[in-house]
């Protein structure tokens, strides 16, 4: 392997882990093992700290095909609960705000859904990576600045009610989307179609591309995994 030349690797995001933490775990542990002050390590797709799942991550002069890579179709199954919301549409931050859910059950769930298939305009969440002005919508939000964001256009390919649970208010979906699209919006924007609010309690990406989570390395074991490659080493 040579990860100066370049090389994308896959790993399952842990739970509460930045994507610069994985990065950055990744990086360390490649400067470590190749003898290296610096190397260009990058991810093709930004994963929330509450969301699990694939993160594809380039290394060397592959860091170019990250543009390429972040196009692919992504896969999501993800928990809402109904009847609540949350600043940033997750469990970041507290409910701010409650919604009745009386008059929602599976079939309007299923109904609601079918809305949501095929092109669609979104608004990100104000907690996003989107710049405004060159910073990050999250920084601002974060600070308690008011963060307008204005629509994009994404596709949302397949939709799926996977379970649905009348007493808790919680639904569990599957999505298959292009790329730009927030889950978390999916979520409140579900809620809002419902007559109702409705936020992220999980969220997994299990799809980016062709590559599935099943097939992703732990970021705990790459150390062992890289001591076991036949590597070649910088020439610099």
């Amino acid at each position: 392997m040579d990860f100066v030349e370049g090389e994308i690797l896959c790993f399952d995001k842990p739970l509460r882990w930045t994507s610069f933490d994985v990065v950055r775990k990744i990086r360390h542990h490649l400067c470590q093992r190749l003898g290296m002050k610096k190397l260009k390590v990058g991810h093709a797709g930004t994963l929330d700290p509450l969301a699990t799942g694939v993160m594809v991550v380039c290394t060397g002069k592959a860091t170019k095909r990250i543009d390429e890579l972040q196009a692919h179709v992504k896969e999501y199954v993800a928990t809402l609960q109904f009847g609540a919301t949350t600043p940033c549409f997750d469990l970041e931050k507290p409910i701010d705000h409650t919604y009745p859910t009386e008059h929602i059950n599976e079939a309007l769930v299923l109904e609601t859904l079918q809305k949501f298939l095929g092109r669609i305009e979104q608004v990100p969440p104000a907690f996003s990576a989107c710049k405004i002005d060159g910073k990050r919508a999250y920084d601002l939000a974060r600070k308690g600045k008011e963060v307008e964001l204005k629509p994009k256009v994404l596709v949302i390919d397949e939709i799926e009610l996977q379970a649905f649970d009348s007493e808790k208010m919680q639904a569990t979906i599957r999505v298959v989307c292009s790329k730009g699209t927030y889950i978390r919006a999916l979520a409140r924007d579900i809620g809002l179609a419902l007559n109702s609010g409705a936020h992220l309690i999980a969220l997994r990406r299990t799809r980016v591309g062709d590559v599935r989570v099943e097939d992703c390395m732990q970021v705990e074991s790459f150390s062992e995994w890289l001591d076991k490659q036949d590597i070649s080493e910088p020439t610099e």
